[in-house]
């Protein structure tokens, strides 16, 4: 059973430092809950931004580093994009999906479809990179449902609430412009709401009716969250009402043979 009441809070979690590798993810974000003065409740939902576990995991890459393969160089030269950067996609993916100029859409290795395989090069040098060292590239966390879930486990603990947790990536789409909060990793929010079997207003049962819950938890998160310098990582989202769930985000994934445009 899920609720939604006719109001939502969201607010950016403030304290949050910039994130290192072998920092404690779930150790930071607790530590910012109790800072702001926050006490979680059942219900509660904090969305983490992917960039702060690939941060703690040491997801870094120097470009100059990396030996593009046969393969990527032949790609790099049809998209006009690095082929070292080019080689890091095709490490991170599992098919080509559509490429233009400036860009490889690709099937991420986490199983979602995504531009240039969701590697970052914003925010992305490491707190001990040498002087005129790089440029960078910052790759999506190893496991963000793993992620999430231990997030979780933390914040029930110390809490004892029954929360969710939403690892938050921004996508693009494909037939529309502008990126929107996408949720990578998810643990004890259900990721879909299936209405379907439910009444509309004039009793006729809904037929097709799911909605994307985690996705739409994450979009209205990235709206406090920011895209640039704002440094606000974490965003606790109150107002939904949920039973428990052990999905993941794989739940929100498409069956590639149904997907009409891979």
């Amino acid at each position: 059973m899920i609720t939604c009441s006719h109001r939502l809070e969201v607010l950016a979690l403030p304290g949050m430092p910039l994130v290192a590798p072998g920092d404690d993810v779930p150790a930071l974000v607790a530590r910012a809950l109790s800072g702001a003065g926050v006490s979680l409740a059942d219900g509660d939902v904090l969305v983490v931004t992917s960039k702060i576990l690939s941060r703690a995991e040491g997801r870094f890459v120097e470009l100059p580093r990396v030996e593009p393969s046969a393969r990527a160089t032949e790609l790099a030269r049809e998209v006009n994009k690095d082929p070292r950067a080019v080689e890091l996609i095709l490490r991170e993916s599992t098919a080509i999906s559509r490429r233009a100029p400036g860009v490889l859409v690709v099937r991420h290795r986490l199983g979602f479809v995504v531009a240039n395989a969701g590697i970052d090069s914003s925010n992305a040098v490491p707190p001990d990179a040498r002087p005129g060292s790089g440029p960078w590239a910052l790759l999506l966390p190893e496991a963000p449902d793993a992620s999430a879930a231990a997030i979780r486990a933390k914040l029930e603990a110390e809490s004892r609430a029954r929360v969710g947790i939403v690892i938050s990536d921004s996508f693009g789409r494909p037939f529309r412009l502008g990126t929107v909060g996408t949720a990578i990793g998810v643990s004890g929010l259900p990721p879909l709401w299936d209405r379907r079997g439910e009444p509309d207003l004039f009793g006729r049962a809904l037929e097709t009716t799911v909605t994307a819950l985690a996705d739409q938890v994450a979009a209205v998160a990235d709206l406090v969250a920011g895209q640039a310098a704002e440094r606000r990582p974490v965003v606790l989202v109150r107002g939904l009402g949920f039973a428990p769930s052990d999905r993941g985000a794989g739940a929100l994934l498409r069956p590639a043979a149904e997907d009409l445009y891979a």
